[in-house]
């Protein structure tokens, strides 16, 4: 029979499956939840030193919606990190490892461009025992004027000072969680392995506007009649977050083949995570599936990809792990690649050419009546 279990960096998880950093993980009460459903690890919501700047809004989160099945397809939050102090999450991680020691929980941390902060949080995190450290380098929005979450991401050279800083201290694992809201996501996450980072996360929400409301004439969400830019997730985001993580991947085989990636992005199912891990994964966060279908999701996914594990006759995540990176090429290759299996497919149909390059360019039209049609 297959098997789910995992170790990364030393940290042995039972499954790839892992909450990520947001509502879901907003307390110590509801990781112990997470922990007890069978989830791999829970990284928290993100905390730092001063709650006391952290104001959160209501309503804060707006649906995109299939028009037809009405199914949650995207997700706008414009939620800021933890409002809870730091003392108060600093008894709960610790109560939270005393009654499951063996479960892996990883801290998320975000902090000013301040060294005194980040070394003050990284210290103090894992002196109460968590297993990991998440650097928050991605939020999209709120406190960007305090250089905090995706405004430090977005700079390489200032990530890369910043993860200098926590990686002298930490004694334990760290990941840095970077943002999409880059042209090349292979730089931040370049600079944050190069100065230290035992592996990467991504992506975090790509920076979005869900919509404007037809009857109002005001974006959504609305808070007060006004609102802001705030972070997508949820299925729809699920092909960018591929891509950003077959990018990094290559980056981690061909230069840091000992460092790691936990794939996020819209995933739901085991085939989900299934993917991620194909296109170099080690681990899989979710946070959207979670808030849509519930903490018991986790043990669907471990069904479904074992399920995908049995069917392929793969014994253990590490025998597919990245199989499928070996087929993203360039445009030009499949240029040449195309050529060649089209001059195969005429040495052995002479038919075919007389037939090939006299596109009317009815399929495409037939194509696109059937989506109108719907």
């Amino acid at each position: 029979m297959p098997t789910l279990e995992t170790t990364v960096h030393g940290l042995k998880l039972p499954n790839p499956f892992v909450i990520a950093s947001g509502p879901p993980g907003t307390n110590g009460k509801v990781i112990g939840r997470a922990f007890d459903e069978g989830w791999g690890a829970v990284v928290c919501k993100t905390i730092s030193l001063d709650a006391d700047k952290v104001v959160n809004v209501q309503p804060r989160y707006a649906r995109l919606r299939a028009r037809q099945t009405r199914e949650i397809i995207g997700w706008e939050n414009i939620e800021l990190i933890s409002d809870r102090s730091f003392e108060v999450w600093l008894e709960e991680l610790e109560a939270v490892k005393n009654k499951y020691p063996e479960k892996i929980l990883i801290a998320s941390i975000m902090e000013e461009y301040c060294h005194d902060a980040w070394v003050e949080i990284t210290e103090r995190c894992q002196d109460v025992g968590v297993d990991a450290l998440e650097l928050n380098f991605s939020c999209p929005h709120g406190l960007p004027e305090r250089k905090m979450g995706s405004a430090m991401g977005e700079d390489p050279a200032m990530l890369a000072e910043v993860a200098g800083w926590v990686n002298a201290v930490a004694k334990i694992p760290v990941w840095a969680k970077l943002t999409p809201n880059v042209t090349r996501i292979e730089d931040p996450a370049r600079a944050a392995l190069r100065n230290g980072c035992d592996g990467v996360s991504a992506i975090n929400t790509i920076r979005s506007v869900l919509g404007v409301n037809l009857e109002t004439l005001r974006p959504e969400p609305q808070v007060a009649g006004y609102s802001t830019p705030g972070g997508y997730s949820g299925r729809a985001v699920m092909p960018i977050a591929l891509r950003m993580c077959l990018e990094i991947a290559r980056v981690i085989r061909d230069e840091f083949p000992d460092r790691t990636l936990s794939g996020i992005g819209g995933v739901e199912t085991g085939q989900d995570a299934a993917q991620f891990i194909l296109l170099g994964a080690d681990t899989v966060q979710v946070c959207t599936g979670v808030m849509k279908f519930g903490y018991q999701l986790v043990t669907q996914m471990c069904e479904q990809l074992l399920a995908f594990m049995e069917q392929h006759q793969f014994e253990s995540l590490e025998d597919f792990q990245g199989h499928s990176l070996q087929y993203i090429t360039t445009h030009q290759d499949l240029v040449a690649r195309q050529a060649q299996a089209r001059a195969a497919e005429k040495a052995s149909d002479p038919a075919m050419i007389q037939a090939d390059d006299q596109w009317s360019g009815d399929d495409f039209v037939d194509q696109s009546e059937a989506l109108a049609r719907g």
